[in-house]
């Protein structure tokens, strides 16, 4: 039987699974058969999220393997779990495709998860295709074609260090990939310096695959990581402004993704812009004040919190540690945002805390500091306050539950540690809540030093962003619906019962006519 073209190869597969064939994806498969055709051997393919370009890819490997069983395929990516995902795809494709019916093998130990061999007339060492992650040892393997499927993702390009270790950790494709082998790199940017760019960014380098930076000249070591291949760029929506998937991605919903992801996020992972972090601004403008105050009430055995006839859902609260001595060092600042069934985002206080160093000789920082935060926590019917553990915080968590339990007060202690830049979390946390107009704010919190932090925030500047960051965490964190024990009236006093005001946050009995 002739080889069919890799177009007709997908037709047949979409076929099978009672789904049509897109332009876009037509359109991407004559691209690979014809940049194959042509021996272009150095291929891009940049395309939006949720494209559907990793499944093409997949069954581009499938192609490739019926019209060449020997072949040695590497998938590369940016975790081992993800490059797996791939392998197992192409499995499947073979299992099922009427084409490659023939190429399974026999011995169940050549069909694994990781890795698998087809029938083939050549022993290799190497089997037809093979998953790694990005950090794995590839020393000694050899491959024909080496499928670089997201490889930079933010956890390996949201800081220099990991960028750079990225190039270098690509660069070693060299030393696997066999003389006229094929490279294909599937993704979008995520940063401004990505390895997908067509011009590098000033005043940072970015060295040739395999090159050496050390010998190259300055002018080489500025040019494009992947100088030389051959592109396919296809954003969710073409030049006039139409979508590249109309079926999937009809401009309502594009506008919808838009929105709710923020337009930096938009613009990288589905126009393929690489964003520049640096020209980050946050817009005080988009922020909306209000005045109202909580409206707290209990009837008919359920509690319910309000702003501004407006029922709260949800709360989060952030407490980004530190001494807090006055006018000195980085500020120790707790935050809580409310969220409406609506989805509307409240940040209804944020406190600067210090300590009083005359009563350190009776009550120490930290123990002081914990206080206020309870008192906080206690006034604005929070159910948890969340602490990062980052540096000072390691130990606070330990103490504010003391302190918590001394006064009886259910309120849940979240410990955890921002492993994340800080600027790119406050670009991420602020960006689509302030371009949709969700964000609002307290006139109380006009008169904290957060309205100024966000004037003169920009990403590396070293301005004050201890109240950003704490905002940033209270947007970012997931809604807590834990349930609120009672409080106390004072030190001495019983506890008071207070129901939840949270929706599905409490107890329900169910009447049945059987044994449970």
């Amino acid at each position: 039987m002739k080889h069919p073209s890799f177009p007709a190869f997908v037709f047949i597969w979409n076929e099978m699974q009672n789904m049509t064939m897109p332009s876009l994806h037509a359109r991407i498969s004559r691209w690979l058969e014809e940049s194959r055709e042509l021996g272009d051997r150095h291929l891009l393919l940049l395309a939006f999220r949720n494209s559907g370009k990793s499944t093409l890819v997949g069954l581009y490997c499938a192609w490739l393997l019926l019209g060449d069983p020997c072949l040695r395929i590497l998938v590369m990516a940016a975790d081992d779990a993800l490059a797996r995902k791939m392998v197992r795809n192409v499995k499947r494709i073979i299992e099922r495709h009427p084409l490659t019916a023939g190429l399974k093998p026999d011995q169940a130990d050549e069909w694994a998860s990781g890795q698998f061999t087809i029938n083939r007339a050549s022993e290799f060492r190497d089997p037809s295709m093979l998953a790694k992650g990005i950090g794995a040892n590839v020393t000694g393997s050899r491959a024909d074609v080496v499928i670089c499927d997201d490889v930079e993702v933010p956890n390996t390009s949201d800081s220099a260090a990991k960028r750079m270790d990225l190039r270098e950790r690509l660069t070693e494709i060299d030393y696997v990939l066999v003389p006229g082998g094929l490279q294909l790199y599937v993704g979008t940017p995520h940063t401004y310096d990505s390895i997908y760019r067509s011009e590098s960014p000033a005043g940072e380098s970015a060295s040739k695959p395999g090159s050496d930076a050390t010998s190259e000249p300055a002018s080489d070591q500025d040019r494009p990581f992947l100088e030389g291949f051959r592109k396919l760029e296809l954003p969710i929506l073409d030049q006039a402004g139409n979508s590249c998937w109309p079926e999937r991605f009809p401009l309502d919903r594009i506008e919808e993704i838009r929105r709710r992801t923020g337009p930096r996020k938009f613009d990288s992972q589905m126009m393929l812009k690489p964003v520049n972090l640096a020209d980050g601004r946050l817009d005080v403008d988009r922020l909306r004040m209000y005045g109202m105050d909580l409206d707290y009430r209990e009837g008919n055995f359920e509690a319910v919190l309000s702003l501004g006839g407006r029922r709260l859902v949800s709360a989060s609260c952030w407490w980004d540690p530190s001494y807090g001595a006055p006018r000195k060092g980085d500020a120790s600042v707790v935050a809580a945002v409310f969220t409406d069934d609506h989805g509307d985002y409240w940040l209804h206080q944020i406190r600067y805390l210090t300590h009083d160093p005359k009563i350190t000789d009776r009550v120490d920082e930290a123990t002081q500091l914990c206080r206020q935060v309870i008192g906080f926590a206690n006034e604005l019917y929070l159910p948890a306050v969340t602490i990062e553990t980052n540096g000072l915080g390691r130990f606070l968590p330990g103490l504010l539950r003391r302190e918590l339990n001394i006064l009886g007060l259910g309120v849940t202690v979240i410990e955890t540690a921002s492993r994340q830049a800080k600027d790119t979390r406050i670009i991420d946390a602020f960006d689509a809540v302030l371009a949709a107009g969700r964000l609002h704010a307290h006139r109380m919190v006009w008169e904290t030093p957060f309205i100024n932090e966000m004037r003169e925030w920009q990403p590396g500047s070293g301005k004050k962003d201890d109240g950003l960051d704490a905002v940033s965490g209270c947007l970012l964190g997931e809604p807590v619906r834990l349930r609120r024990l009672p409080a106390l009236d004072g030190p001495e006093a019983r506890p008071v019962s207070r129901p939840p005001w949270r929706p599905g946050s409490g107890a329900f009995r169910a009447k049945t006519d059987f044994p449970v």
